[in-house]
């Protein structure tokens, strides 16, 4: 037995072995795909074990991410800090080998895989975030960022419709940096794939632009022809390999029982049995099989210290460009540079927010992104940055076509390359097209920017079809997730600078469609109160009432407020303190003392937001007034609308003196 096959089925039996201890898993496709991973890891993929984050590395991607102990086992014989105790804690809390590969976690792993296509998607922006610092930083004398990524995908990645929005895209762009391993084993836990899918796959992707080949997945030499063909090819490549799920169980190779549970002990016997592989210890790992990549690891090292070389010689222009990649850094008073970049008209905050952008595309050069074929609409084109297209990288406007949930995945591979802050832009109601790609960003924590405008009811006469009602709280339930809800200019400033500044995760800018004021301030107001989430944009002397709102709500409560405190009210007249909440995640992450001050306990409360009202409840206290809407919109001008439903100045006035005095 060669050094090679010892480690396909070291690879084989360390998964088969650690999802029978696990007492849960997916054997079957690392039994498969052994052969194929152990190939990539020991022939094709650059890399380095003892710096996986170098820039240049080449990125592999477990798209079919149930698979998980086929790249744990992998990483352990390649040298990555991933033990052959890790390897028996698979699935066991905190343990480095969770039940499907989370980015940060385990090194190694590229990106946050599990439910199926989105991987898939994140390739697509790895592969593009190196064709854009490609062009930015290699010349003639030093290629600097070359990478490739390679990528395993199932049956079910490429059912997906994310797969789908994602290869049309990468065909369209001709990604030649882009190479597929599709595992065509044509099983899933349902049964064999004819239940549901009969399409012509390779067909498929052959009309999206890409290269295709076919092979026995079995067959080393085979699958090694078609790796040389596609590393080599001038567009995406897919290999469509046939491959046997559970590939040497007596009994259940080829059925879906060997897909999402363990084998059980018989089965796991009659397999080791027929390979000839030792029953005891389990986790057995032969020298051998650390051989093939020891001898890769020698050739990644060369070329590892040839790109360090080649970084060491940088000078000038060329130095600074790669810097500006690599770092992502934000000028200290970004803030202030945005505030005195922005316009003081009135506007939809869109407007602001995209007039605001301009100033921060100058001062941020990795930031790009682009829009679900609503750039014009949401405001966020970068003037001047070029468009991105077919063979040209150099700009920084992409366009996604109608393609959100694409759009977030490959956001999130633009974020994961630690080159780029990636933005993408659509309607808020058009969020929900892009919620799983998005979560994904809030778990791997990854700076991701969203632009969301047509954030209310208010976007008219489109109906409840384009108007948000649940969308602002369900994002605001996304774990490490910011929504960021502007009122004015200066908080648009603010949005920027608050996406901009948190490097730990995505953030959501969510703008009007419709023109609001500029809010007063005070002469000696401090800007950068509004970096905490919520602050006192009016103030009453000893309140009786605080109204908070979000949003283009705020300029309606400082109507209503003045309403309020009309002396002709007498008695039921209120003293309102106005508190504009734009970042809700921020204001709570404040310690109690800072929050009590902004919200002092004892003071009646009342919220105001156009849209759901039920989480309004933890702000507003259960004596709160909650003022939005718990059902859908309709068709008509926005103006009429605030009056039908009761969100004029006067209309919330009136509701808030009815639930605190009710009239006699």
């Amino acid at each position: 037995m060669t050094p090679f096959e010892q480690a396909v089925r070291t690879v084989r039996f360390l998964s088969v072995d650690a999802v029978e201890k696990a007492g849960s898993g997916h054997p079957g496709t690392p039994m498969a795909l052994a052969g194929i991973t152990v190939d990539l890891f020991t022939r094709y993929l650059r890399y380095n074990p003892e710096d996986p984050a170098w820039p240049n590395r080449d990125r592999f991607v477990l798209s079919c991410g149930h698979a998980s102990m086929l790249l744990y086992s992998v990483l352990h014989l390649a040298g990555y800090d991933v033990s052959v105790d890790d390897l028996k804690a698979f699935r066991q809390y905190e343990s480095k080998t969770p039940g499907h590969p989370e980015y940060s976690h385990t090194p190694g792993v590229e990106t946050t895989t599990g439910p199926l296509g989105q991987g898939l998607g994140n390739a697509v922006g790895m592969a593009l975030a190196a064709k854009l610092a490609g062009e930015r930083v290699n010349h003639a004398d030093a290629s600097l960022i070359d990478y490739r990524v390679f990528v395993l995908a199932s049956d079910g990645d490429i059912m997906e419709g994310v797969a789908g929005e994602a290869a049309s895209l990468a065909g369209h762009l001709k990604l030649d940096n882009l190479v597929v391993v599709y595992d065509a084993n044509q099983i899933t836990i349902d049964g064999a794939t004819d239940l549901s899918f009969s399409e012509d796959v390779a067909g498929r992707f052959e009309s999206l632009g890409w290269q295709v080949w076919h092979v026995d997945g079995h067959a080393p030499e085979e699958v090694r022809r078609a790796l040389d063909a596609a590393v080599a090819a001038e567009r995406p490549a897919l290999i469509v390999a046939r491959t046997h799920i559970g590939y040497g169980s007596p009994n259940k190779q080829d059925s879906a029982a060997a897909h999402g549970a363990a084998l059980g002990a018989d089965e796991v016997r009659a397999t080791k049995e027929a390979a000839g592989w030792p029953l005891e210890p389990t986790f057995h790992v032969p020298a051998e099989a650390y051989e093939p990549f020891r001898a890769w690891r020698a050739e990644n090292q060369r070329a590892y210290d040839a790109w360090q070389k080649k970084v060491q010689g940088l000078q000038g222009d060329t130095l600074q460009s790669f810097k500006a990649l690599l770092n992502r850094e934000v000028p200290a008073d970004l803030l202030e540079q945005l505030i005195a970049a922005r316009s003081t008209k009135a506007d939809a905050t869109r407007g602001h927010a995209g007039h605001i952008q301009q100033k921060v595309a100058e001062l941020v050069p990795g930031l790009v992104g682009g829009s679900a074929d609503l750039a014009g609409s949401v405001k966020t084109t970068i003037k001047g940055g070029g468009d991105i297209g077919p063979g040209a990288f150099g700009g920084r406007n992409f366009h996604f076509g109608v393609r959100e949930h694409g759009m977030g995945a490959i956001l999130n591979g633009l974020a994961l390359s630690g080159l780029f802050v990636p933005y993408g832009s659509t309607f808020l109601i058009f969020s929900d097209y892009m919620r799983p790609p998005m979560r994904l960003a809030a778990l791997m924590r990854q700076q991701v920017v969203y632009v969301f405008s047509h954030d209310s009811i208010y976007l008219g006469e489109d109906g409840p079809t384009h108007q948000p009602v649940e969308q602002l709280w369900s994002l605001r339930l996304v774990p490490n997730l910011d929504v960021v809800r502007p009122a004015d200019s200066l908080e648009c400033a603010a949005a920027w600078t608050h996406a901009l500044s948190r490097r730990d995760g995505p953030t959501v800018l969510s703008l009007t469609r419709h023109t609001v004021p500029e809010l007063p301030r005070p002469a000696d107001f401090d800007p950068r109160q509004m970096l905490d989430g919520a602050y006192v944009l009016a103030e009453a002397a000893d309140p009786t009432l605080v109204l908070i709102a979000t949003g283009s709500e705020v300029s309606v409560a400082l109507e209503a407020k003045a309403l309020l405190e009309r002396a002709e009210l007498g008695a039921r007249a209120q003293r309102v303190r106005v508190v504009s909440m734009p970042c809700v995640e921020a204001f709570l992450r404040l310690p109690p003392e800072k929050k009590n001050a902004v919200l002092p306990p004892g003071v009646r409360r009342a919220t105001f937001e156009i849209g759901v009202t039920t989480p309004w409840r933890a702000i507003a206290g259960l004596d709160g007034i909650c003022i939005g809407l718990d059902r859908f919109g309709a068709s008509a001008p926005w103006k009429e609308i605030a009056t039908r439903f009761g969100f004029t100045a006067a209309q919330v006035a009136d509701r808030i003196l009815e639930e605190l005095s009710p009239a006699s």
